[in-house]
């Protein structure tokens, strides 16, 4: 799908009049202060003068000059580079900071502070300030010194050992969901302080973790281990409480059944022509078939053996039954569905030439959100910014020969 401009009639974005400062890298910053961008926050992204965001050199995949896992996070805001290092560098973020309403920052904690950039710092300057810290385990309790990676916090946060097959060695998932995770909780957080705000006047500090993230995300598993004390297994594509509720095996592929309750049972039963398996009383109602789980997959299995995947979706769906084939990737992006949700878009790079990108899932009938612009490029944005921030061009070039900025 091809992105065109908002007309300039279109009412003003949910988040119009917000300025954001994202001084994070990688994924769990930038994906929240994009999805503030596409809100319509202003964010004024802060990469640093050596070479920017880390994941500017993630790949490959490249696109000309830029990262595919770059240009996946950091949408609709404007990029300067700076030095914090240096004093020029750290005056024009404590400038800008005055103006902002939120800043995101995702250094390992009290990095910041040292840097004089620290939450207290900038709250005395700009009481209204939401500033949102995301690291790997929060800036308390023993770890919170310790580096935050993705992998690191699923492996810790027990996700990791309940993903993959039984018997299997545990997994990782496909995406990095202690990253995302943050990022969504960060985001969810810094519009609750906003909203805060306007019956305070005050911001205030929000300090998420990548593992506090996870552990969250264990919901019911979490929960099944308090009432049991039982360790939760692996059950590879399958659910621990409802049965059957996983890929299953056909002629020539996999299907992903979702059969939720006793009656999608009895409309799956029927679809397959399987009066037996309606009627075996180890399979009556949900419980029984979680107990028999052993016993039932392969039975299925043997009747879903005798057609396609193609065919047997076919039927199911006819018959109520909550079904999938198993989608790649490129199949997910392009469906039907995908496209009339206008899930894919483009734009121009100035570098990169036409991208596409990863539409946004929220939906506001009012206030839609917009994508207007492609990833900056390093310290594209950054003599506009400055001017914006009070500086003159002399002042401006005198920074850059000092190598504050980019």
């Amino acid at each position: 799908m091809t992105l065109t401009p908002a007309p300039p009639s279109s009412p003003p974005a949910a988040l119009a009049g917000i300025r954001v400062l994202d001084l994070s890298r990688i994924l769990s910053g930038p994906f929240a202060t994009m999805v503030l961008a596409d809100l319509g926050a202003e964010v004024i992204k802060v990469e640093d003068t050596r070479g920017g965001d880390d994941t500017r050199q993630w790949g490959p995949p490249f696109q000309g000059p830029e990262s595919s896992y770059f240009l996946s996070a950091n949408r609709n805001k404007r990029g300067i580079s700076v030095d914090l290092k240096t004093e020029g560098g750290r005056d024009l973020v404590l400038r800008l900071a005055d103006r902002a309403d939120v800043l995101v920052e995702n250094f390992r904690p009290g990095t910041a502070e040292r840097l004089g950039l620290g939450y207290a710092a900038l709250a005395e300057r700009n009481p209204r300030l939401v500033y949102a810290s995301i690291s790997g385990y929060g800036h308390t309790g023993p770890w919170s010194a310790r580096p935050g990676y993705d992998a690191i916090a699923q492996a810790e946060s027990g996700m990791m050992s309940i993903t993959g097959e039984a018997g299997g060695p545990p997994l990782r998932p496909g995406v990095a969901t202690a990253d995302l995770g943050a990022g969504m909780w960060a985001t969810i957080g810094i519009l609750a302080a906003l909203q805060a705000r306007t019956h305070t006047g005050r911001g205030q500090h929000l300090d998420v973790s990548l593992l506090d993230g996870q552990l969250t995300w264990l919901s019911y598993v979490a929960s099944g281990w308090f009432t049991t004390g039982n360790p939760p297994a692996r059950h590879g594509s399958a659910h621990p409480t409802i049965v059957p509720y996983q890929a299953l095996a056909t002629a020539d592929g996999h299907l992903m059944v979702a059969v939720g309750n006793d009656r999608i049972w009895q409309r799956f039963t029927h679809a397959l022509d399987a009066p037996d398996l309606a009627e075996d009383p180890r399979f009556t109602t949900n419980p029984d078939r979680v107990r028999h789980r052993g016993q039932l997959i392969p039975l299925l299995e043997d009747v879903l053996a005798q057609r396609s995947t193609k065919g047997w979706a076919a039927i199911l769906e006819d018959a109520g039954v909550p079904c999938a084939p198993i989608s790649s990737v490129a199949e997910a992006l392009t469906s039907p569905q995908a496209v009339a949700r206008g899930m894919v878009t483009e734009l121009n790079h100035p570098a990169a030439g036409r991208i596409r990108t990863v539409g946004s899932p929220l939906r506001l009938s009012a206030t839609p959100t917009r994508i207007h612009s492609a990833p900056p490029t390093v310290g594209q944005h950054t003599d506009e910014v400055l001017i914006e921030a009070g500086y003159d061009p002399a002042h401006v070039a005198q920074l850059r020969a000092e190598g504050a900025v980019r």
